[in-house]
């Protein structure tokens, strides 16, 4: 099966191949390329997945924090709609205005989110609400975003206020939350900082919106994300590109993180919450790390785990 596979895709990837051409010419060449990919990031969040799923005994629901929740949670649909019964967000959203919308359905941290407890200038970017950050617009880094249509004017700062900050830690403290199972940080730059002030709450997940080449002045370098997430002994396991860009790497992506089975603090955290871990990884398509780490860390589902089929790969 795996061999008539194999030459159904070769024959796929040739004629593909040949058509490019004609699909430069219709300007779809890049469009075709970007949703074939992202189909492909998304195959495993359908089919045979269910089945496993109705057999985690997931006892509560999972804590998720949204930091830039403007638009609400799962914006992006990063995974199906069905599936957000499962969780309990939190979401945060200083800008006063966007608070109040998602207080009528969420529970809200209406403060900003930084490494320690401070106040903060926010630069609001009217034009783009979600270009908002704590750091200025730098139009110096946008040329390998897209240099042709004036990009920039959409980040014109059209106000600042001025916000009070606190800590991922004593925010969830004070909301008497015990473990956060999902992390989602989408700031503009702000993630590093966030990111230190995450004191001993350590997700199942993360997905961290990062940026290879900023966008904005004097934000902290990518490999200082990276660095900081890695330290906390957590491994890169997908990442998916936002955006046009003018390299031939992505520029600007979200990467998503999970604990890393192979250092006993990783292999800890993951063994504390087996259920809710698998939820995670299924529900957002990591099928064979999945598996992969069933099978090291013995998982009581692992049978059931190991018969899933991994579209990704295929």
């Amino acid at each position: 099966m795996k061999v008539i596979l194999k030459i159904i895709y070769n024959f796929i990837c040739k004629i593909i191949i040949k058509l490019l051409p004609l699909l430069r010419i219709l300007r779809l060449q890049t469009f075709v390329i970007n949703h074939l990919t992202e189909i492909r990031h998304r195959l495993n969040r359908y089919g045979n997945i269910q089945k496993v799923i109705s057999e985690l005994p997931l006892k509560r629901k999972l804590i998720a924090l949204d930091v830039g929740a403007q638009g609400g949670f799962n914006t992006g649909h990063l995974f199906l709609k069905k599936y957000e019964k499962f969780f309990n967000p939190i979401m945060v959203e200083p800008i006063p205005s966007e608070a109040e919308k998602l207080k009528k359905k969420y529970t809200v941290i209406d403060k900003g989110l930084w490494s320690t407890n401070c106040v903060k200038k926010l630069y609001l970017t009217g034009k783009n609400p979600g270009g908002t950050s704590m750091y200025k617009p730098w139009k110096e880094g946008f040329d390998l975003y897209n240099p042709y249509d004036n990009y920039f004017r959409f980040y014109d700062i059209t106000n600042e206020i001025d916000v009070e900050c606190t800590t991922i830690k004593d925010s969830l403290d004070n909301l008497n939350i015990k473990e956060l199972d999902y992390l989602k940080i989408d700031t503009q730059g702000s993630e590093y900082e966030i990111l230190k002030g995450i004191g001993n709450y350590f997700p199942l997940l993360m997905k961290i919106e990062v940026q290879i080449f900023t966008l904005y002045k004097d934000m902290p370098n990518w490999t200082e994300v990276l660095n900081y997430i890695y330290k906390l002994d957590y491994m890169l396991c997908s990442w998916e590109k936002i955006g046009a860009h003018m390299t031939q790497s992505p520029v600007e992506m979200d990467m998503f993180f999970v604990p890393n089975f192979l250092t006993e603090k990783g292999k800890k955290l993951i063994l504390s919450r087996e259920n809710e871990f698998a939820f995670l990884m299924l529900i957002f398509g990591q099928v064979r790390l999945l598996q992969t780490i069933s099978k090291k860390l013995e998982f009581k589902l692992n049978s059931n785990i190991s018969k899933i089929r991994d579209k990704f790969f295929y």
